[in-house]
């Protein structure tokens, strides 16, 4: 198989745990090298068939270096997976990319270690000339949450550059359907909106949901509280960035209601970023509270506490978006992957239980169209 050539914007602890997984599962000498992923194999594709060969950032601590360097750099925080000595040598150098609105003005009131240092000495690089120089296959999306204009610049870079996009962030882009008709136009796959963690916060608020409903219990409330404390968490402390942000993640429950035609007005459903605590760096800790009505209205109530750390639990997911994405692009799907989006996202185009979202996405897998895929087949 030929390699699937990634662009990844902003170099920060999701890039980091994406870049040493990569590493990690790609290392054919590594025993039981499947152990922690969700698929080994994509459409033939594995982890190992994976390289980055292009990055942008804006922080002076990372443009410049090579790409094993940056990946450590501070404010990076997320484990190590690999020991930064036995990261081998990247000829990829990060190179300076466009700010816009993607650093907050109230990051600059933070120690150097936790927030962002911009590099305002270097110009920006042509992102579209960089991309197509590079011949990359799929631009990866890591802007920090309410970075608005440069999300929708890089998502119009990627169609520019015939790039599919992997939108890991709440900027609605997969999920707006003027911006799926730009992809479409361009011939292109996209998948998106706000990545949703292997085993994280949003996931388990999702199959609780779909738990209630099977079992024929009403949802009253469902609330779910995050902390945490890396740059993700310092950065959504200006509150004026979190509308999207905490539209997607109420998404994940809200759709479970819209699938089965019940109204989610009628349930108290609130989840959101609650506190930044720079002590926890990239461990996230997350509440559930839910309050169900079951046999003859009895009451159940359901509190529950998860923690884990924030970046590597969604590299994973990434790693099967790429090979998805890739895929797709082979098999001439263009538009937002309406099954893998379900599947690895907060804010699909589509909402789909757990069991469909999977089903699309094992037919993908196996380079299979179902009724869905067929009609977005590039004519």
């Amino acid at each position: 198989m030929e390699k699937i050539r990634v662009a990844i914007i902003g170099i920060g602890n999701c890039a980091s745990a994406l870049i040493q997984g990569m590493e990690y599962y790609g290392n054919k000498n590594r025993e039981k090298t499947s152990e922690g992923m969700m698929a080994e194999n994509i459409g033939g594709y594995t982890a190992s068939d994976i390289e980055v060969v292009a990055a942008f950032d804006v922080d002076k601590r990372k443009v410049g270096q090579t790409l094993d360097k940056a990946i450590y750099a501070k404010p990076n925080c997320t484990i190590n997976i690999i020991d930064p000595a036995l990261f081998p040598k990247s000829n990829v150098v990060v190179e300076k990319g466009h700010i816009l609105d993607g650093v907050s003005e109230h990051m600059k009131n933070y120690p150097e270690d936790n927030t962002f240092v911009v590099d305002y000495d270097t110009e920006p690089v042509d992102i579209v000339k960089r991309l197509k120089e590079t011949k990359a296959d799929i631009l990866i999306n890591y802007l920090p949450v309410g970075s608005e204009q440069a999300a929708k610049f890089y998502a119009q870079c990627a169609i520019d550059s015939g790039v599919a996009f992997l939108n890991c962030m709440p900027v609605f882009i997969a999920s707006n359907p003027e911006w799926e008709a730009k992809f479409i136009k361009a011939g292109l796959p996209i998948i998106g909106d706000d990545m949703k963690s292997q085993f994280g916060a949003s996931i388990l608020s999702q199959m609780l949901q779909e738990l209630a409903f099977a079992r024929g219990h009403k949802v009253k409330c469902h609330i779910q509280e995050n902390v945490g404390g890396n740059t993700d968490f310092l950065n959504m402390l200006n509150t004026s960035r979190l509308a999207s942000k905490k539209i997607s993640k109420e998404n994940v429950i809200r759709c479970q209601h819209d699938i089965r035609g019940l109204d989610p007005n009628e349930s108290f459903l609130y989840a959101g970023p609650s506190n930044y605590i720079s002590y926890y760096k990239d461990n996230k800790i997350a509440t559930f509270h839910l309050e169900l009505e079951g046999f003859g209205g009895s009451p159940v109530v359901f509190d529950a506490r998860l923690s884990v750390f924030d970046s590597p639990n969604s590299a994973g997911v990434v790693i099967d978006a790429i090979r998805y994405l890739k895929v797709a692009r082979e098999l001439g799907i263009t538009g937002s992957l309406h099954g893998a989006s379900a599947f690895t996202q907060k804010t699909p185009p589509f909402p789909m239980t757990f069991e469909d979202a999977q089903y699309e996405c094992h037919k993908l897998a196996n380079r299979e169209l179902t009724e869905l895929t067929k009609k977005q087949v590039r004519k």
